[in-house]
């Protein structure tokens, strides 16, 4: 293949010019950096980067990366239902993450939310927020760890949304930590019993928040996590995580607690209590759905149905954490 052949993901532009991979996002965005789309992947060409260098050298001195930048993929797009009419004139709200919480939402806002349609999008912390970013999404969950403040979510939001007037609602409180197998035959206990030889884990996609957590808890450990064997072998639920290690194809995954009781057979070492939250923008436009988000998630009804679940803590379910 020849060098005008050659292509990289924005994974790798970010590390070839030294700067965050939001920066790469933000230069694809404004068309400063052609790419196009193989599947779910964004693509440079070489050639389109050596030129993009050479009319942009000095520029990046003083970038300023996102917490733990080196977390920030997009690996996939939403379609542009959020600026789209559905059947009847209602406005398409597209609402990303995992948790059934979200499923329950949506349901309450088909309900009682005149106007909009809620369609679900099942997309990581980190490419939800990106789409929101992008304008793909309207209701965007996460449950993102920052290492350096020990805070969630709001290091990341703070950072990526910088000048736009949003809202953060806390959703519901989990606990996040270790599936291990039965009896816990290997003795993990920590962190750090990850580093130790013979121990395999079954990580999460890039951009969910237990890689997040998993990545975060590594660096400021000061270790390499793609260094952790199993590190390479990604799945795309708690669930999926939870079955490899009952299954014996790991000893080792990070979810959360629920995902433990659901598949059975394993053991769940609680280590951290997780922020799930839910963020909005506050634009005019949005006014009156962001009420009804707000009224629906402070219901005693909602709150009943989310307590049918374990392992969730519903103390600050509906309070605004921060708004700009």
């Amino acid at each position: 293949m020849s060098v005008s052949d050659e292509s990289y993901t924005t994974e790798e532009v970010a590390k070839l010019l030294k700067i965050s991979k939001l920066t790469v996002y933000d230069l694809l965005k404004k068309g400063d950096l052609p790419s196009y789309r193989v599947g779910k992947q964004m693509r440079v060409d070489a050639s389109d980067l050596e030129a993009f260098k050479m009319r942009s050298k000095g520029t990046f001195a003083s970038e300023l990366p996102l917490p733990s930048s080196d977390l920030m993929p997009v690996r996939s797009t939403i379609h542009n239902g959020i600026q789209q009419q559905a059947a009847g004139g209602e406005r398409q709200l597209v609402i990303t993450g995992q948790d059934v919480s979200l499923d329950i939402l949506s349901r309450y806002m088909e309900g009682r939310t005149q106007g909009v349609r809620p369609l679900r999008s099942y997309t990581g912390s980190m490419d939800g927020l990106v789409s929101m970013y992008r304008g793909e999404s309207d209701i965007v969950s996460s449950h993102l760890w920052d290492g350096d403040t020990g805070e969630y979510n709001l290091p990341y939001i703070r950072k990526l949304f910088v000048g736009q007037s949003y809202l953060v609602v806390r959703l519901l409180t989990r606990s996040a930590g270790m599936y291990v197998r039965t009896g816990n035959p290997k003795g993990i206990l920590g962190w750090d019993d990850l580093t130790r030889p013979g121990i395999r884990i079954a990580n999460r996609e890039t951009g969910s928040g237990a890689r997040v957590l998993l990545d975060e808890q590594m660096r400021v450990r000061h270790v390499d996590a793609s260094n952790l064997n199993g590190y390479l072998q990604e799945e795309a639920s708690h669930l999926a995580v939870a079955g490899k290690v009952a299954s014996h194809e790991a000893d080792v995954g990070i979810g959360i607690a629920n995902a433990a009781h659901l598949v059975g057979n394993i053991d769940f070492i609680p280590l951290v209590q997780e922020h799930y939250d839910i963020m909005m923008l506050k634009r005019p436009q949005n006014k009156a759905w962001i009420a009804s988000v707000l009224s629906i998630v402070q219901s005693d009804a909602f709150r009943n149905e989310l307590r049918m679940i374990q392992g969730y803590d519903l103390a600050l379910t509906g309070r605004v954490m921060f708004e700009t």
